[in-house]
């Protein structure tokens, strides 16, 4: 007997239109939709004129729904797999009806679509070459403390989801941990009231209410440390290995970004130095 197909099909985070033509019609032929809650997708199906089966499927009755799931998918039903909002597995419970699905060796389909992480990141002016989704900051502040200072040293883009209520203690602590480093959030992402912040942490907190509402994905962008320039040791080794004065003060000054005037001035202080010591 043929096996059904999984379909892991995203559907929109809060704006209706994101919904793709392809993600309707694989609800429409699905023969069962798992949905993390069958309320709230059973509007999303009315909306769209879908009248597939639906079933529960969350984070409290995924380890027995799994294996019920993947029986239908066996006898030879193609199932739907949506949760309430983007694309699921993305922190949430759908990763382990897709391992087990992988297991018994069940054709997976993925059906893309709208994702709070890719929709932020792809706004952000941060570069994007490289960055890691480590999904709700612990709600915790010890936890949250050695969270941060897992990412310090390095540069890194980090993409987090928050509660609203939790978002300004948040940031102070990124700011008490990290320092002044470069935020982006996105609040109520493709509805309404969509709002996207950028700028330094201090920045944003000075704008950001007590309480506000919605939901929010945070993205933090580290820097490579950089050990402090010794500028007056540079000098002192360009001009002992023989190098020009007007050459060492302005290889020095490039470097440090300190005014000419003032690498020069301490440039005559080295120089006098290393005569004294040779004619000793």
């Amino acid at each position: 007997m043929k096996t059904g197909t999984l379909f892991v099909v995203a559907t929109p985070i809060g704006n209706l239109e994101d919904m793709t033509i392809r993600a309707v019609r694989v609800l429409k032929e699905a023969g069962l939709i798992a949905a993390e809650d069958t309320r709230h997708t059973k509007k999303l199906l009315t909306h769209f004129g879908i009248d597939s089966s639906l079933t529960s499927y969350h984070e409290h009755n995924e380890r027995e729904k799994s294996g019920h799931i993947v029986e239908k998918l066996l006898s030879g039903i193609d199932v739907a797999l949506v949760s309430d909002a983007g694309t699921p597995g993305i922190s949430d419970p759908g990763y382990r009806l897709v391992g087990l699905a992988v297991e018994k060796g069940i054709r997976i389909v993925p059906v893309p679509g709208a994702s709070a992480i890719i929709s932020l990141v792809s706004v952000s002016g941060l570069p994007t070459d490289e960055f890691t989704f480590k999904g709700f900051l612990p709600s915790k502040e010890g936890e949250l403390k050695r969270l941060l200072q897992g990412l310090k040293g390095g540069a890194a883009t980090t993409i987090f989801y928050e509660s609203p209520r939790r978002l300004r203690r948040s940031l102070e602590l990124v700011l008490e941990t990290l320092g002044d480093i470069h935020v982006v959030i996105g609040r109520e992402l493709t509805k309404l009231h969509e709002e996207i912040m950028r700028g330094k942490v201090s920045e944003l907190l000075g704008h950001i209410p007590e309480e506000i509402k919605g939901e929010v994905t945070l993205i933090l962008r580290t820097e490579e440390e950089k050990e402090p320039f010794d500028y007056r040791a540079r000098l002192e080794e360009l001009l002992a290995s023989g190098a020009k004065l007007n050459d060492a003060v302005k290889a020095v000054a490039a470097d440090s970004g300190i005014p000419r005037s003032e690498v020069y001035k301490e440039a005559l202080l080295i120089k006098e130095r290393l005569k004294e010591k040779e004619l000793r």
